[in-house]
């Protein structure tokens, strides 16, 4: 009996050694990560989701100082486009003719800003009760498919018509957020309210949801593989989760911070490599994530400090990842 409840202590032993020595080598650091910021002349006007144009011109809006604004990383100047009051930029992203489309999250509308002329149209909701746009993708055609939030809608914009068609969400208190369109050009919505996920149906501009597996995850952001895999971040228990639309198979990898890491922005590069942005630390920290080999690669902290980051953007023609921080900097982050 004695020899019997010794080789069970030595297999509990051994069996805690390897969880343990699991959760440390959970971050495999085979990489480096550079990071450099800019300092935005703007003080606390939260500068967010940036975007690259054509030239290289860095993109972002000023969402707490109701501007667009751009940033040469060349050279370091900012320029300045004012928008009007209450708009509070949430959002931009670049059409091919570099053109500059962003959510007006205050005042209902999405803003196409023309850089050569500074002229701005307004796309208005078509509601009532006015509505949140919240983060705007674009689909293959370039037309955009975005979130609203509070609004609890999900919505479709014809770039060349204007119109603008809402799906409601059907769900009380959903939270529409992070929204990604995958490969066969069909959108992906994280229900931050929830612990739901939902694919748009583009046809009928219904909804399919799928729960995730614990009632208390709530996802923020969300990225889509090259092969659809379609990888959540949990923003309450501190996963980064898996849905695999073919099996219906749910993974998922827990941070080693757990419920401190926030998770909050993030960025997919081409090497399908998820890239997360742990905002419960201080200061914030970036993770690198191989979902090839399934594990952590590296991370390293935020040079300012962060804040928070909300959004990261990858740029593929320079492979590298930019955002923005409540630290009031617009920052570029390299894989080494």
């Amino acid at each position: 009996m004695k020899k019997l409840l010794l080789i069970l202590f030595i297999l509990f032993i051994c069996l805690f050694i390897c969880l343990f020595s699991s959760n440390l080598l959970a971050e495999q650091k085979i990489a480096t990560i550079e990071i450099k910021e800019w300092q935005v002349p703007w003080p606390n006007t939260r500068p967010r989701d940036p975007a690259i144009d054509s030239s290289g011109i860095v993109w972002f809006c000023g969402q707490s100082g109701n501007y667009i604004a751009n940033l040469d990383p060349n050279t370091g100047k900012f320029k300045r486009f004012e928008l009007s009051d209450n708009t509070h930029p949430h959002n931009l992203i670049i059409d091919s003719k570099d053109r500059i489309w962003y959510a007006g999250n205050r005042n209902s509308h999405i803003g196409l800003l023309d850089p050569k002329t500074g002229t701005i149209e307004k796309i208005a909701m078509p509601v009532d009760t006015p509505i949140d746009p919240h983060t705007l993708v674009f689909n293959s055609q370039q037309d955009i498919w975005f979130t609203a939030q509070w609004g609890n809608k999900i919505g479709f914009l014809d770039t060349e018509t204007k119109q603008v068609k809402l799906i409601d969400v059907g769900v009380e208190r959903a939270r529409p957020y992070g929204i990604k369109v995958d490969y066969d050009d069909v959108p992906w919505v994280v229900l931050f309210g929830t612990n739901k996920i939902a694919k748009v149906n583009v046809a009928s501009l219904s909804l399919e949801i799928i729960d995730l597996l614990d009632v208390q995850e709530r996802p923020r952001r969300l990225e889509i593989s090259q092969n659809n895999g379609i990888f959540y971040l949990d923003h309450k228990l501190g996963y980064l989760g898996k849905f695999n639309p073919d099996t219906k198979i749910l993974e998922r990898w827990l941070m080693p911070e757990i419920d401190k890491a926030k998770l909050y922005g993030s960025a997919i590069d081409d090497n399908d490599r998820v890239w997360l942005a742990l905002t419960g630390v201080k200061p914030n920290k970036l993770r690198v994530f191989d979902s090839n080999s399934k594990g952590f690669i590296t991370s390293q902290d935020i040079p300012s400090g962060g804040g928070s980051i909300r959004y990261m953007y990858y740029h593929q023609a320079s492979d590298a990842i930019w955002f923005g921080s409540d630290a009031n900097t617009i920052g570029r982050a390299i894989l080494k």
